[in-house]
């Protein structure tokens, strides 16, 4: 105890010196006057940088949010000195050009439980110009532990007020639209209203979430459709793929059949779930208490509870908000695919690079990459297949490439311009005849004869190009 008292102790020391430092710097250079003018009143921080009030506290709620506390528009977020501090980090991470284009984008999230709460949340902290928050449900105690910012006080009062109302406290510049209401045939004009630049589905109703998705795809509108967290623990499990691979997910079934059999939709949906087996089932309804019919507010939409481990539906939530935040951005992410390769085959890959550079130049100088890096090539760039096979798209790419294992035996990494060494940013993986052919005849002979699978080609190593610069 003496120990943990000492520990303290020394801690509060070094507070206060701080504390007196920063006092002392400030007295510097504001002057006595000014410093206790600028802590004598609300909004101190705010107007001590840029001469605007900050905005009053929420409470409660009496606050409506929106943008009725700001006085600029998200889109000044680069001359307004408090809002552009809070987004600095973002900034720094994105570019300014790219900060605007959260700015001016227009994000929509329907159903705001324990996923799209989270969703919301963190595309306002990071400078989303406008969010649309679509919710017929209300807060209740037993959302407490995965909502991302309701609390007691909320409890009764609608999910998409009570997020618009916290947004209002934290980035009152974000222009908030809630709308209470359930999602179907009479509010999709409504809801899709404006020309969202993204839509997350956070919807665990098959039905309403297929409707959804379908809406979106015949008006052009970009989608990810977030599968079910109830059940799940592990967050090494969450994958983004196509939803037609989301097998394993008793909720990313269930719409891929819909989609399929009863619209008919042969098209690609980019689906955010987990490979987890779920670790408990929906809970049995207890018929002394009456008929399940009895308890179903809404028509279709299921009774029985399903457990959460609150972390999962966070961990669901911002992994939605990256993925449509560095599509606004234009870095939108490559993800790792669905599939496994044998770490010996990786190892065969990097043997035959180098063999065939010194069988074709008589020197293997020129290779620049180590096993882990024709690791991350085969599995994240090529997807573990043909890039002239990945080109016709990811319809014909599973024709080739059925099952979980890819099999590697009839491919080769080669570099794609003959004049570049073997660096990751120019190696390709083609099979055996395009890969001879290549080296023989050289890039220009292959752009000329397979046009569209070299601007493929070229795309994707610009990307990787683009993403090894800012790792570097």
């Amino acid at each position: 105890m003496g120990v943990a008292m000492g520990d303290h102790g020394h801690a509060f020391a070094i507070g206060v010196a701080a504390g007196v430092a920063a006092s002392i710097l400030a007295w510097k250079c504001l002057g006595s006057d000014k410093l206790a003018a600028s802590f004598a009143r609300p909004g101190a921080a705010a107007t001590l940088k840029t001469g605007r009030e900050a905005a009053p506290p929420a409470s409660g709620g009496g606050v409506t949010g929106g943008k009725e506390g700001a006085t600029v528009p998200m889109t000044e977020v680069l001359d307004d000195e408090v809002l552009k501090e809070q987004l600095t980090r973002n900034i720094q991470f994105f570019g300014e050009k790219a900060q605007l284009d959260l700015a001016n984008a227009f994000v929509v999230v329907v159903g705001l439980g324990g996923v799209g709460s989270h969703a919301a949340h963190f595309l306002l902290r990071s400078g989303i110009g406008k969010l649309r928050l679509v919710d017929f449900d209300q807060v209740t105690l037993s959302s407490l532990n995965r909502h991302a910012l309701a609390t007691r006080s909320d409890v009764g009062i609608p999910k998409a007020t009570c997020l618009k109302n916290r947004f209002a406290e934290i980035c009152p510049e974000c222009e908030v639209d809630a709308m209470v209401s359930l999602f179907d045939d009479d509010t999709s004009e409504a809801v899709l209203e404006g020309r969202p630049d993204f839509v997350i589905d956070a919807i665990d109703n098959i039905h309403t979430k297929v409707q959804l998705l379908m809406d979106c795809k015949d008006r052009g509108i970009e989608v990810l459709c977030v599968c079910g967290a109830g059940g799940k623990a592990d967050p090494t499990r969450l994958k983004i793929a196509d939803i037609a691979e989301s097998s394993i997910d008793p909720l990313g079934r269930a719409v891929r059949y819909h989609l399929k059999n009863k619209h008919k939709f042969k098209g690609r949906v980019p689906a955010l779930f987990s490979t987890e087996l779920p670790r408990c089932g929906l809970l049995p309804f207890d018929t002394s208490q009456g008929k399940p019919l009895d308890f179903q507010v809404v028509p279709n939409f299921r009774v029985r509870t399903i457990p959460v481990l609150g972390t999962t539906p966070a961990i669901f939530g911002m992994a939605a908000a990256a993925y449509v935040l560095t599509y606004l951005t234009g870095r939108p992410l490559v993800t790792e695919p669905l599939f496994k390769i044998r770490l010996p085959e990786i190892q065969v890959l990097f043997d035959r690079l180098v063999e065939r550079e010194e069988v074709h130049l008589g020197t293997a100088d020129g290779v620049l990459v180590d096993v882990d890096e024709v690791e991350y090539l085969v599995r994240s760039v090529w997807c573990g297949c043909c890039a002239f096979v990945l080109a016709k798209g990811p319809v014909e790419a599973a024709k080739t490439n059925r099952g979980l294992w890819r099999n590697t035996s009839q491919l080769a990494l080669v570099r794609w311009d003959e004049s570049l060494p073997s660096s990751m940013d120019n190696l390709v993986l083609v099979n055996y005849s395009i890969a001879d052919d290549h080296m023989e005849r050289g890039v220009r002979a292959t752009r000329e004869a397979h046009p569209e699978e070299s601007s493929f080609i070229d795309g994707r190593l610009a990307s990787l190009r683009k993403h090894l610069g800012c790792c570097q």
